[in-house]
């Protein structure tokens, strides 16, 4: 879900040749979802092997991340670790609303509306552990690196970045940003030329907004994040106005006489120090063939054609394995 910043930050088109020769870290949960959201059939149903198990995870995978290595990138995944006890709530909703769509997609489709069956549909995709095991299995014998986060995915790949490690994030969500994220890029696993990527720089945004991360990060934690409710009635534009006028989360709350479901330190905690894991390797190898054939086609019946074609791409990685200074 994330922080609802769209009304105050303005990405900057970019092209994929701009991505060339770059490493880009890529938020598993956040990627994933989207493939299980977006690959699906007319009337919404996900892609499935001939045992009825999801497979549209792995189609974009394999697919998307072979599309974006063949334009010169490289990149890796980072999974999501423990989850946050102040996440629960919205983990709640969230399965809440997945279970609402998934039964007005079934009525829908009972009575023929196929577009609204679609529309639900994609609104009650879920991620198993299955999901993300299966996930972790076909990546890495796609030769791309993974890393297993301690705690939030987007605070482990902006640690990345901000270590240079990675250029950027790939992600939908500007918590990114949040978690202090030099760069991110939006729309980069989504397909079709009618999405281009777009290229966030928290520096020019901090200096467009006139503010620090800090106060970026209160601006967040009255809008609601993940790990808090917000205030009712505060979007980003009354936010960054408050900001603007009391200078931090503390006195906003003693102005408004607004006390919140969490301890804004605790808050502030989980964005400018999460815990991040610095014992890392990324390291890329060549695809195993053998397999990924055995895996997508033999065990989840892909066409041997399309794994094939795609694995073509992923060539280019095999003539790249040399240090990482060389990308920066």
């Amino acid at each position: 879900m994330g922080v609802k910043f769209k009304d105050i930050v303005s990405p900057d088109e970019i092209r994929f040749e701009d991505l060339d020769g770059k490493i880009v870290a890529l938020d598993a949960a956040n990627v994933i979802y989207q493939f299980l959201s977006s690959i699906r059939q007319l009337d919404g149903t996900p892609l499935k092997d001939q045992n009825g198990r999801v497979t549209s995870h792995f189609s974009g995978i394999l697919y998307r991340t072979s599309a974006l290595v063949e334009k010169g990138i490289k990149p890796v995944y980072v999974f999501d670790g423990q989850s946050s006890a102040l996440k629960k709530e919205t983990q709640q909703k969230r399965k809440e609303i997945k279970e609402e769509s998934e039964r007005k997609w079934k009525e829908a489709l009972e009575e023929g509306r196929l577009d609204d069956a679609r529309k639900f549909a994609v609104r009650s995709s879920r991620m198993s552990p299955e999901i993300v095991e299966g996930s972790k299995k076909l990546i890495k014998l796609m030769g791309i690196p993974y890393i297993q986060a301690k705690g939030e995915g987007e605070a482990q790949a902006s640690y990345m970045v901000a270590r240079g490690d990675a250029w950027c994030v790939a992600s939908q969500d500007y918590d990114c940003m949040l978690f202090g994220a030099p760069r991110m890029v939006k729309n980069l696993t989504i397909s079709g030329s009618q999405t281009p990527p777009e290229l966030i720089e928290l520096e020019k945004v901090l200096g467009n907004l006139d503010i620090t991360r800090e106060q970026l990060v209160d601006m967040a934690i009255m809008v609601g994040t993940d790990f808090n409710q917000g205030i009712k009635g505060i979007g980003a534009k009354k936010g960054l106005k408050l900001i603007k006028e009391h200078g931090d989360i503390y006195h906003i709350l003693n102005e408004l006489d607004i006390e919140l479901d969490v301890d804004p330190t605790i808050l502030r905690n989980m964005f400018l120090n999460h815990e991040v894991d610095s014992d890392y390797e990324l390291k890329w190898q060549k695809a195993d063939q053998e397999q990924i054939t055995d895996f997508l086609c033999g065990k989840h019946d892909f066409s041997e054609n399309r794994v094939l074609s795609a694995l073509d791409k992923l060539k280019k990685l095999q003539t790249t394995q040399s240090s990482l200074e060389q990308w920066f």
